[in-house]
């Protein structure tokens, strides 16, 4: 199962509800489950993929932004979207880990901690603190996974400064910080637009010289993610990305009109 479209990987309508939704999910976890399915090696991916597509669909933000791309893009909305949110961004408030470990509960299954390592690897780590008869839980991604995630707290969302530095005195070792993402602007031709290919762009700040990959068809406005080309992070953390706005030029009488268009009443 591949995550082109997440409405079919959780066989559910475009105007499905939140129920409707969470209730997918649900059979589908237990089906894909894989303490249920140790003979098959296929239903990990399978299993991914469910989380991935549920993650985006149970949050009305997410689930807009999806929207629009399916609406822009049609078939490569999934590629497009991943160029926009990473693991961090998609998990984040998410229920799922709480899903996995009722099913812990209910069916005798794994914990959830085990699963998800099992899933992302080295990309996936969970913090767990006690104070003051409070227990501290939260999930993340501290490194760059299968999917390109990024350090991040998933246990819900709000985990900032204030829980982060609850948690560093509560374990005594400083967490990977994620340096921040940076934004630059790109104007291309609109052949450049139109057909795509390399193009050479010169990253200021590490001044260093890099051959971008425009993909076809690029439109105004949209952005291309650079993996790990932001700022740089702290504590073992990976590095920010580098977002590069696209302008497509135009002649300089056309830009005068515009200009004068939005000048004039």
């Amino acid at each position: 199962m591949q995550a082109q479209d997440y409405y079919k990987v959780l066989n559910v309508d475009r105007d499905a509800g939140e129920k409707a939704i969470k209730d997918a999910y649900r059979e589908l976890a237990f089906k894909y489950h894989p303490d249920r399915n140790q003979d098959n090696p296929e239903a990990v991916n399978q299993m991914k993929a469910v989380n991935e597509a549920y993650a985006v669909l149970s949050d009305a933000d997410k689930r807009r932004a999806y929207d629009s791309m399916r609406q822009q893009y049609g078939a490569s909305a999934h590629s497009q979207f991943r160029q926009h949110y990473s693991d961090q961004d998609i998990f984040s408030g998410s229920d799922i880990f709480r899903i996995f470990e009722e099913m812990t509960r209910m069916h005798g299954f794994r914990q959830s901690d085990d699963i998800f390592r099992e899933f992302y690897g080295p990309g996936y780590r969970s913090f767990r603190g006690r104070r003051r008869g409070m227990v501290f839980k939260s999930y993340g991604f501290t490194g760059r996974g299968p999917m390109g995630g990024r350090p991040g707290m998933c246990g819900g969302r709000g985990f900032g400064r204030l829980a982060r530095h609850m948690m560093e005195r509560l374990t005594g070792v400083p967490l990977p910080r994620a340096g921040d993402d940076t934004e630059d602007l790109i104007r291309l031709s609109p052949e450049k637009a139109r057909q795509g290919g390399p193009y050479a762009y010169y990253h200021r700040r590490q001044k260093k010289k890099l051959v971008v990959k425009i993909p076809p068809g690029v439109r105004e406005g949209q952005r291309i993610r650079l993996t790990g080309m932001g700022d740089k992070g702290q504590g073992g953390g990976p590095s920010g990305d580098l977002y590069l706005r696209v302008e497509i030029a135009r002649p300089l009488l056309v830009r005068w009109r515009e200009r004068l268009k939005r000048l004039l009443p």
